[in-house]
């Protein structure tokens, strides 16, 4: 992952991909999402279980509408 100071410095990035502009949140946004129960239960001997469980589902689930969505071309 790379931090810049602001959505300009990674646009003005050789690298920099139009593309993926919609995945620039601000450290929040990111922090909200690796914040959740799909993240925080990682450490469970029964992990990969959990996330096939009715729980797991709904953190997936969760994640994963937290996500930014791709912008219609």
């Amino acid at each position: 992952m790379n931090l810049f100071r602001s959505e300009e410095h990674a646009r003005r990035s050789a690298s920099f991909d139009a593309d993926w502009a919609h995945m620039l949140l601000p450290v929040d946004g990111w922090a909200d999402i690796f914040s959740g129960p799909m993240f925080r239960e990682r450490g469970r001997s029964d992990y990969v279980s959990w996330l096939r469980s009715p729980d797991g589902q709904m953190a997936t689930t969760a994640m994963r509408a937290k996500m930014p969505q791709p912008r219609p071309m």
